[in-house]
């Protein structure tokens, strides 16, 4: 996915711009970038791979190198950015998150004339954020551009723009499908996704766009120059994975939205009498680990940690450029407890399961240390299809969704017309779907948090939430 953060201030916003960035490093594991603006020294920018390297280490160098009232910063998972672009609207820095699938199409409609051209990356694909700013700038003003660019996109399109003044004009998504909110302190203001990220640099909430709304931004004011729209469509997995535990969306707060989730969870299970008796209920770290402290609590039994993640010195396990190593390290992260395995009944809940690959890998790991049984819960529903707003679940193919594969598997294509019911454990379909992810993947038990559960976990109207991972609907 990928993240950005901004500061607009009467005085130097460097550190704060990057640490600000440095907070949003969960959501990208890619490139990075920086751009400032200073009256003297102009536009200064650095992008770098952290594929191997934290964003922190790797930027610290070019710190003495920066100055400026005025910069944006970004974490992401797809192209180098932020760009710094000349064009009639001026010179001015941009960074894009989200996704577009029509890419080739507009390349192909709007810029197949002699007189355009893009700098091809190594796959030969175009940069989502080149194309962006060139779309933008077939119109008069940003606002225009900005609004032409998000109507032609089939996906989505956050992004954050710094002029030659330093004003920064910030867009969220024309449905809103990820949150953009700003901070302010007495020097001036910060746009971030995640609000903890500018609490933790001395900012206060200041304000939330809504979906479609355009705003810019200077040290003093807050102006709206394109209104919010009527519907927005929020990612899910904003609140269920993604999102920092300390930070609120929509006024909902991560941390308190997982643990009101494994409580809903845990009482299901109770109700509909799928509830097993063991010694430890147990997250998948590290984001599993509040939803289950929430199904512990509610459910009456132990919380516990069989095994630990080790990260001092790995803290991401597809930092190492061989994937060998990369295989080794994942599975070297995982330390057991051996006197909260050997012979114990274990219940774990993991965020989501997408693929399996990993889980089943943790599954067989513990009970090669010992597990008598270990039940797993998932803290979102099955996941149907791939995201192709924000690729949280994006993959080649749907098959590489475990869920899609066990369809396929039980009915092949006329399984693609009761996708719905292989989502509600509820149905036959869908009981058939845990029987034979359980057998496949060797769990006591399964279950999944059912939409519903989830929705109601995370407490804002549903219909202002995506949920097209699990049923399909726009």
């Amino acid at each position: 996915m990928g993240g950005f953060f901004g500061a607009v201030s009467k005085r130097d916003v460097v550190l704060d711009v990057f640490f600000g960035v440095d907070y949003h490093s969960h959501l990208g594991t890619r490139r990075a970038g920086l751009i400032f603006h200073e009256e003297e020294k102009g536009f200064q920018r650095q992008i770098h791979s952290i594929e191997n390297t934290p964003f922190r280490s790797r930027f610290e160098d070019d710190l003495a190198k920066f100055a400026g009232t005025s910069g944006i910063g970004c974490i992401s998972d797809t192209d180098p950015q932020p760009l710094l672009v000349r064009s009639h609207l001026g010179i001015f820095g941009i960074t894009t998150v989200g996704a577009i699938n029509n890419d080739e199409a507009l390349v192909e409609r709007y810029f197949s004339g002699n007189d355009s051209q893009f700098m091809a990356m190594s796959s030969g694909k175009v940069n989502s954020t080149e194309l962006i700013a060139a779309l933008i700038n077939q119109k008069d003003t940003f606002e225009e551009g900005i609004r032409h660019a998000q109507e032609l996109i089939d996906g989505s399109c956050t992004l954050m723009i710094m002029t030659e003044d330093g004003t920064l004009v910030v867009a969220r998504d024309k449905m809103g499908r990820l949150p953009v909110l700003v901070g302010k302190d007495g020097d001036g203001h910060c746009v971030a996704f995640e609000s903890f990220a500018y609490h933790k640099l001395g900012y206060e909430d200041a304000y939330e766009l809504g979906p479609a709304e355009i705003v810019r931004i200077t040290p003093s004011t807050i102006t709206t120059t394109s209104p919010a729209g009527d519907k927005m469509k929020i990612c899910a997995f904003m609140w269920v994975y993604y999102g920092y535990p300390n930070s609120n969306y929509e006024g909902k707060n991560v941390e308190v939205m997982r643990y009101r989730n494994g409580a809903i969870m845990a009482k299901d299970d109770r109700e509909q009498g799928f509830m097993p008796e063991v010694d430890y209920v147990a997250g998948v770290p590290d984001s599993g680990v509040p939803h289950a402290i929430g199904y512990a609590t509610e459910s009456g039994m132990p919380f516990g940690r069989p095994f630990i993640k080790y990260t001092p010195t790995w803290p991401r396990s597809f930092m190492p450029s061989n994937q060998d190593v990369r295989n080794r390290v994942a599975k070297m992260k995982q330390v057991p407890v051996p006197e909260l395995i050997q012979d114990k009944r274990l219940l774990f809940v993991d965020d989501s399961i997408v693929r399996g690959t990993q889980l089943r890998e943790t599954v067989d790991f513990l009970y090669e240390s010992g597990a008598k049984e270990v039940h797993m819960r998932s803290a979102c529903p099955p996941i149907m299809y791939s995201c192709k707003y924000l690729s949280f679940s994006s993959s080649k193919s749907d098959m590489e969704l475990i869920g899609r594969r066990v369809v396929d598997q039980l009915e092949g294509e006329e399984g693609l017309a009761h996708l719905n019911e292989y989502a509600d454990s509820a149905t036959e379909r869908g009981q058939c779907l845990l029987k034979t992810i359980c057998e496949d993947m060797g769990f006591d038990s399964l279950r999944y948090q059912s939409l519903q559960g989830m929705l109601e976990a995370i407490g804002i109207d549903p219909e202002t939430v995506c949920t097209y991972c699990w049923n399909g609907e726009e």
